[in-house]
């Protein structure tokens, strides 16, 4: 067909009758600058969608189909991220040296349940025992009990440590802080998994992008992980491994 006007070039009605006529445009051609018109009307909306808070109200409003838990809707099919984990504030509340394990203590942590839960964490040979007790930490609370040396531990001491894991340091919950205070940065307060299953490596996966910035604080994927009266820390180690 010989050169005439596109789709796109016609203004009214008329010239695009007559180009038909002409067969110098076909109906794909319509169809194509339909396309280009509503992708041009769209890209603004498109782009305000794309923020950060959209995002979430998104993901809050429309959770991907699956299974429902006491955690939350369709927490197997959730993006793997900080929300996924339960980490709480926590009050230990005993502590004393495991009966058959040199390198662990036994803690008893309120968590803010009805009892505390017995956690085992193997800081004896890094923080003196006076150090944690009545001491506010930061508890990892949805982890599968594990057994450890014959004592079931229901949850995980968060620490801070350094490359070589010959410093570790407990991580330090601002005064204020209520036992079972959630401990999640701005971006994550989805609920979490009841339990995260451990064949997924949830926790494992989170947790390489822990880490402490130039101030000491704790962050993920750079964001501040938060109580109700300010952000977790590390007493000294920058750039730190937090486990």
């Amino acid at each position: 067909p010989q050169q005439g006007l596109s789709a796109q070039d016609s203004t009214n009605f008329q010239d695009l009758k007559d180009s038909f006529a002409k067969e110098n445009i076909y109906p794909l051609d319509l169809k194509m600058a339909v396309t280009t018109y509503i992708n041009q009307l769209l890209a603004p909306i498109i782009q305000e969608f794309n923020s950060k808070e959209l995002k979430k109200l998104t993901s809050q409003a429309y959770p991907p189909e699956g299974k429902a838990g006491k955690g939350g809707p369709a927490a197997a099919e959730r993006d793997i991220d900080l929300s996924r984990v339960d980490i709480r504030v926590g009050k230990i509340v005993e502590i004393g040296p495991h009966p058959d394990a040199d390198s662990l203590y036994v803690e008893q942590i309120d968590v803010g349940e009805e009892a505390p839960r017995t956690v085992i964490s193997g800081l004896r040979h890094f923080v003196a025992e006076e150090h944690l007790r009545d001491a506010l930490v930061a508890v990892v609370c949805n982890l599968k009990p594990a057994n450890m040396r014959g004592i079931k531990s229901q949850g995980m001491l968060l620490c801070a440590s350094d490359k070589d894991h010959k410093t570790v340091e407990v991580l330090r919950v601002p005064d204020g802080c209520k036992p079972g205070e959630r401990i999640t940065g701005e971006s994550f307060t989805e609920a979490p998994d009841a339990q995260l299953n451990p064949k997924k490596k949830i926790f494992e996966k989170v947790q390489v992008d822990l880490t402490t910035d130039d101030s000491l604080q704790v962050t993920y994927k750079g964001e501040l992980l938060m109580t109700s009266t300010g952000p977790i820390t590390a007493p000294s180690l920058k750039s730190a491994v937090i486990r």
